[in-house]
């Protein structure tokens, strides 16, 4: 099946990855908000979604078997009915919300660092779920008092695995540049409850609904040594290695993100697991073979928990164990996929684990396009 990325074989060439002696960049603090206090799955369930999709048979089996327990939105349902808002009114309510779920995971960040915000160069902002002009990089920059010349990015629209290259984009300032980055993803998916629909409900979204929730997930990155400047040890941080991505863009249409009047809407074909099945084994393997590491070498896993069958799909691919898969399972359960943000809450949960010194760690997200993204770390 003919695909876009950048496997070897679509480079026409082999890629060696950083050579020996070349400056790397660093994780040197994590840091997460998650809006309010968690809202039961069966709760939201038979307060608001049971009676949205009509008592469907399909709709309720769905929902048992998310693999998830509770979620936090900044809006519950049962509370405010947001199935009828215009986008706009979307869109107002992302800004309202964004910004202060964001500070609190940047200065989480920080914090964990050792860092103040007056000594960030660089700002990477990721959202698919919320649109502001002066965008949130900007809005985020002013109210945390970082510098008047901080250099910005927003990533839009990329979906769940936009914090990766994301963290590709803020590492190669780091390492190029010697810059001290902050890479920030909000999600707010619960602001895109979509119209109850009149007959048997759409399964996609179904899925989708009971599937995502709200989350802001941000990280540090410094050059790789400057963590033995600052007032904390980054014995819990990673170092960023290599980035890989594999894109099979004839099958785009299988989950989409469009913009409506009436917000954002998800469709996400019951295929993807099935699609993803091809791609994760050669695009992990090639990830590794270039730093002369096997599957049987990486330490952790920090896979997008999409949704229970993708989970299942990646372990069944990779010979995963159990163990390898808990903290993706667990993030799924506790809190939901929170889109961009997800990975980094993994991450963080494997942070506060602790891993050996120079362990490998390969985190995997999949999103639109049909698009795998990997990135290769070591504990630092």
């Amino acid at each position: 099946m003919p695909t876009l990325g950048f496997s070897r074989a679509a480079r026409g060439g082999v890629h060696r990855g950083p050579a020996s002696g070349v400056s790397m960049a660093t994780i040197t603090g994590i840091g997460s908000a998650l809006p309010a206090a968690p809202s039961d799955q069966r709760d939201l369930w038979d307060g608001f979604f049971a009676e949205h999709f009509h008592h469907d048979r399909m709709a309720a089996a769905v929902w048992r078997h998310a693999g998830i327990r509770s979620r936090h939105g900044v809006a519950d349902p049962r509370d405010e009915d947001l199935s009828t808002w215009s986008t706009g009114q979307r869109m107002r309510r992302f800004a309202q919300e964004a910004l202060p779920l964001g500070k609190e995971a940047v200065a989480a960040s920080l914090q964990q660092a050792g860092r103040t915000p007056s000594q960030i160069d660089a700002l990477v902002a990721v959202s698919c779920t919320g649109y502001t002009t002066p965008g949130m990089d900007v809005l985020l920059g002013r109210d945390l008092g970082m510098p008047s010349d901080l250099q910005r990015l927003h990533v839009g629209h990329m979906g769940c695995y936009a914090a990766l290259p994301a963290l590709a984009t803020a590492s190669d300032a780091v390492t190029a540049r010697g810059r001290t980055a902050v890479v920030i993803s909000v999600e707010l998916t619960s602001l895109h409850v979509q119209p109850a629909e009149e007959g048997r409900p759409d399964r996609e979204q179904v899925v989708a609904h009971a599937l995502f929730a709200d989350a802001a997930g941000a990280v540090v990155i410094e050059p790789d040594g400057a963590a033995d400047r600052t007032a904390r040890s980054a014995a819990d941080g990673f170092t960023l290695v290599d980035f890989a991505a594999r894109t099979d863009a004839q099958h785009a249409d299988l989950m989409t993100w469009d913009i409506t009047d009436a917000g954002f809407r998800m469709g996400l074909s019951p295929k993807v697991p099935e699609v993803l099945a091809e791609h994760v084994r050669p695009s992990v393997g090639d990830l590794l073979a270039r730093h002369g590491l096997g599957l049987g070498d990486v330490a952790a896993w920090a896979v997008h928990p999409g949704g229970p069958r993708i989970v299942d799909t990646v372990a069944e691919e990779l010979g995963l164990g159990e163990a390898d898969v808990a903290e993706s399972r667990a993030v799924l359960a506790e809190v939901g996929n929170c889109s961009s943000a997800t990975i980094l809450l993994i991450l963080e949960r494997l942070a506060r684990r602790g891993l050996p010194r120079g362990a490998p760690v390969v985190a995997l997200a999949f999103g639109p396009g049909l698009t795998l993204h990997a990135a290769l770390l070591r504990a630092a």
